[in-house]
């Protein structure tokens, strides 16, 4: 064949093109055990970090299985329904009917006595958000908080991934003494709300405070039943 030829050329081209793509295709499937080890470990980091249990990437998973003494899915309803907490897909669960969804808990044992993580999701200004929330046996009051974002605006939208904004939402209230839930209310400084239920916003970053605080609110009223079948 003439080497110098189109066809050779386009043949030679043609076959690097398929042996590029099948060793990236390899080195994909065989590197996709590890990523996902990765994410796994990241999650279990953000989960025990709501209880503020502090994790490095090498001790997480030790720390998970000591601390986190059971983990089940519960429906609408409240009733605990079959599955595997870890493993559900928050975006997925919350695209369903709230009648449909799989809402996960995982119970975690600390110094203080067991608490309550729930996963959070939602939408931010440019992506979605979420995080988890840790609840006091009390199913009212809140005993920490972690959140994290796709892609919010840095100094901005998302401060939501720091402690100073963290912070603040241990010992605030789900309900009112009502037993109203009424949430957590992101608010700007000038904004009236009940000390108990109010967390400062974000300056410059209203639009991912308030997205924050739909999120809270949309997620506990899917955990209502719940909270209502703990206290019983």
């Amino acid at each position: 064949m003439d080497t110098n030829g189109n066809k050779y050329t386009f043949i030679y081209a043609s076959a690097m093109v398929i042996l590029v793509a099948a060793i990236l295709s390899i080195t994909a499937l065989k590197l996709k055990p590890a990523q996902q080890k990765n994410i796994d470990i990241e999650k279990k980091q953000n989960i025990l970090s709501s209880v503020g249990i502090a994790s490095t990437f090498a001790d997480a998973e030790a720390i998970y299985a000591e601390r986190i003494v059971n983990s089940y899915i519960v429906n609408f309803s409240g009733e605990q329904i079959e599955g595997n907490a870890f493993s559900i897909d928050l975006k997925s669960e919350r695209a369903k009917p709230e009648a449909d969804r799989k809402l996960p808990v995982y119970e975690c044992k600390t110094d203080e006595g067991v608490k309550f993580i729930l996963p959070m999701y939602g939408a931010g200004l440019w992506g979605p958000i979420w995080g988890y929330v840790s609840v006091n046996d009390d199913m009212n009051t809140l005993y920490g908080a972690n959140f994290a974002h796709a892609g919010e605006t840095p100094g901005l939208g998302a401060e939501i991934a720091t402690k100073a904004f963290q912070e603040p939402f241990k010992g605030k209230k789900i309900f009112d003494g009502s037993g109203n839930l009424v949430s957590i209310i992101v608010a700007k400084s000038s904004e009236t709300a009940p000390a108990e239920h109010k967390v400062d916003g974000i300056s410059g970053g209203t639009i991912t405070s308030k997205g924050l605080q739909a999120m809270l609110l949309n997620d506990f009223t899917s955990y209502k039943a719940f909270f209502t079948k703990k206290k019983q």
